[in-house]
């Protein structure tokens, strides 16, 4: 190592107490993080674009540094969801120091990842708390039994008012309107259930109808 001639020149003063980093709390310990392998944790994250026409909500599991697990979800960008069947494939094994500087193709990912490193490197997981943390397949039971991300998609003009388009629960069919033209309820379908059948051996439209009861109603607020 080089040092400066002024440096060179300088007397020695002695260091004093050591400062050491401030404890984590980390899968229900508490952790002085002095390096990659000390990191562990379960959290989520999101991510957006330059130019904010998508975004990435990505979830690790990171077990002494490595990520073990990981959810890429994506919305509003057709080229995001192959770069996130790219991300899904690069992140896992990876140390978060690592990923941190890989390029995950999107923009959106890529700052979805920086987010959740930062998170998870001062300690604000989800399972910062919890004894041992979350198992490998904590991100998946996330998605529910249709293994399905949670989509809300609503338009609304102002001359035609609103349309519901997907729910948590699927696929909007219908829309129930009161005798004032407001909406009072909703009719779906679940793509997941329905795929299920269909894979089962059933074909689409008799999948469609063995559908889970499909109504859902609301009161209304006025």
């Amino acid at each position: 190592m080089n040092y400066s001639r002024e440096v060179k020149e300088m007397c020695v003063v002695a260091k004093g107490p050591k400062h050491g980093p401030a404890p984590l709390p980390e899968e229900g310990k508490w952790v002085e993080a002095k390096q990659i392998g000390d990191i562990s944790g379960f959290t989520h994250g999101i991510g957006w674009c330059a130019p904010q026409q998508g975004a990435c909500k990505l979830s690790l599991n990171v077990k002494e540094g490595v990520i073990e697990e990981a959810l890429v979800e994506t919305i509003g960008c057709s080229g995001m969801t192959h770069s996130a069947a790219m991300a899904a494939e690069i992140l896992p094994g990876k140390t978060i120091l690592e990923a941190l500087n890989t390029d995950l193709v999107c923009d959106a990912i890529n700052t979805a990842m920086r987010e959740l490193f930062l998170q998870i490197v001062y300690g604000r997981t989800q399972s910062a708390f919890s004894e041992d943390g979350l198992s490998v397949g904590a991100g998946l039971e996330d998605l529910g039994k249709g293994t399905r991300s949670q989509v809300g998609t609503m338009y609304g003009t102002k001359a035609k008012g609103v349309r519901y388009l997907e729910m948590a629960e699927g696929y909007v069919t219908r829309m129930a309107l009161d005798e004032d033209d407001q909406v009072i309820g909703y009719e779906f379908v679940s793509l997941g259930k329905m795929t299920d059948f269909i894979k089962k051996g059933d074909d689409p439209n008799t999948a469609y109808e063995k559908r889970p009861p499909s109504i859902s109603t609301r009161e209304n607020s006025n």
